[in-house]
């Protein structure tokens, strides 16, 4: 079965990340682990860039409790990549952020994905706790209908 391969106009905030030498594995294409830490940056921009989350003062952070990646098409060094950022569900103590990666200026993406953060107390980091007015809003202005 083929997957259908998401589109830029699918995604609500955009980050152009450059592949580095280092991110291609024997295979010459950028390694599967590479993808995760995209994820993960364009996420924490997002929300820093936001306000939403202070990194050092939030009285709540976002701890990731599911991630998913599928790939549809290699990237390789020297490419630049974008990744694409849209809000999936917002619930009361946990967001869902879908991800997506396009290689230079393709508009399916390569790669897409989510994150699942879960928010809990800084101190504790063991209670989930509400999302912050703040949170909520930064991902309401982002969030979108993932497709079918």
């Amino acid at each position: 079965m083929t997957k259908r391969r998401p589109t830029r106009s699918e995604y609500r905030f955009f980050l152009e990340i450059p592949t580095r030498w280092m991110d291609n594995d024997v295979y010459r294409h950028v390694n599967n682990v590479v993808y995760y830490s995209w994820f993960d940056t364009v996420v924490a921009r997002f929300l820093f860039g936001t306000g939403a989350i202070d990194l050092t003062d939030s009285p709540v952070i976002g701890v990731v409790v599911e991630t998913l990646c599928r790939y549809h098409a290699p990237i390789a060094f020297p490419d630049r990549v974008t990744a694409g950022l849209r809000v999936e569900r917002v619930g009361t103590t946990s967001i869902r952020f879908g991800i997506a990666i396009f290689r230079e200026d393709e508009e399916t993406a390569s790669a897409e994905g989510h994150f699942v953060h879960v928010y809990v107390d800084r101190a504790t980091q063991s209670r989930p706790t509400p999302l912050p007015d703040a949170l909520r809003a930064a991902a309401a202005a982002v969030q979108a209908e993932a497709p079918g």
